[in-house]
Parts: structure tokens; sequence; C-alpha cells
């Protein structure tokens, strides 16, 4: 099947691989680090322990498929499309493997939760721009690995919820071993007596 946007994916790999510099080289590849195995590996690290430590269990199981089924699911599908990549030479190319799909793969305050999707969804669109700047991946690998990305993440967020249901918390209700006296004042005046 012919790729409708091969044209301005040549386009954009071009400009780029014409205008690039050193320096621009460097901070690309700094970006796009942050998309490697090595890195998701060590993140993948810590957050586990972070997630064990504050006893998440929920939240490590979707991590835990989440992750690793992303990365298997990224190695499959570039075997299956088997696309190159746009530059397979140049002074700072040195990729391997295919373009596509370049792939990225219970926090109670919601401006933390806000906070942590805008830095992830930051992170991805650095990486991913780094990734077509530096001739690794065409505009539309990313774009592509991106809506893979996000429904396996809707997936694995669907498929894991009756598990994170569960280990929703209840709140305790306090049980009362003794009777309880409780004051009640009224805010009527006292009925007079007949006799007083």
């Amino acid at each position: 099947m012919a790729n409708p946007l091969a044209g301005p994916d040549h386009e954009v790999a071009g400009w780029f691989h014409a205008h690039l510099t050193h320096t621009f080289v460097s901070v690309l590849r700094a970006f796009t680090e942050f998309g490697s195995s090595e890195w998701i590996g060590v993140i993948l690290f810590f957050v586990v322990l972070y997630f064990v430590w504050k006893k998440w269990w929920p939240s490590l199981v979707t991590l835990i498929v989440a992750v690793p089924g992303g990365m298997l699911l990224n190695e499959w599908v570039k075997i299956a499309v088997h696309r190159q990549r746009p530059f397979l030479h140049g002074w700072f190319v040195d990729w391997s493997g295919y373009s596509f799909a370049s792939g990225l793969p219970a926090m109670k305050a919601r401006h933390w939760r806000r906070l942590t999707v805008a830095s992830a969804a930051l992170l991805i669109a650095l990486v991913g721009f780094s990734r077509i700047a530096l001739g690794a991946h065409f505009l539309t690998d990313v774009l592509g690995a991106i809506v893979f990305g996000i429904f396996w993440l809707a997936f694995c967020l669907f498929a894991t919820k009756p598990m994170r249901r569960c280990a929703v918390p209840i709140p305790a209700i306090p049980l009362i071993s003794e009777p309880a006296m409780v004051r009640v004042e009224s805010a009527e005046k006292p009925a007079q007596s007949f006799l007083s």
C-alpha cells in the first residue's frame, strides 16, 4: 500500500537533513535519549519501586503490562511494516532497525495529575521531534506511533479497570462498642406546667 503522505514525509526529512548543525544535533540527541529502551528501563525500575513502596498494586500491574507490552508491540509493528529509516548515511546518523513505529509508550491531587500528563506529553513531543529532525523516523512514523501508543494505553487502562475498581479504599465506618449519650438542646421554649 502506497503512503499518501510520502511526499511531505520526505520533504520534512530532507529539510532537516539540509539544515542540521552540530550544536542542534547535540541538543536533539539529548532529547532523543529519553525515548531509548535504556532510559525507559531506568525510569520503569524507579516507578516500580515507588509503587511497591506505596502498595499501589493495581497501578503496578498496569505499569508492568503497559510499558514492556508497548515496547514489544513497537518491535512487532516495526517488523510487520518493515519501513526503512529516512537517512542511512550522514555524519549524524547511527540508527539501526526499522523506522515505523517509533514508540514511547494514583495521584489524588488533580493538579499533580495534570502536571504529570502535561510533562509526559511534552517529553513525547520532544522525543518525537528529535527523532524526525535526526532522520531516525519520518513524520508519519512518529504520528502513527503516538496514535498506537494512545490506543495501547487506553486498552491497558480499560483491561485493568476492574482490578483498580476493586482496590478503591472504602472509608472506614467507626464502630461504637458502647451506647453514647448525646445531649440534645431544643430551640423552642420549654412548655409551662399548670402547677407552676
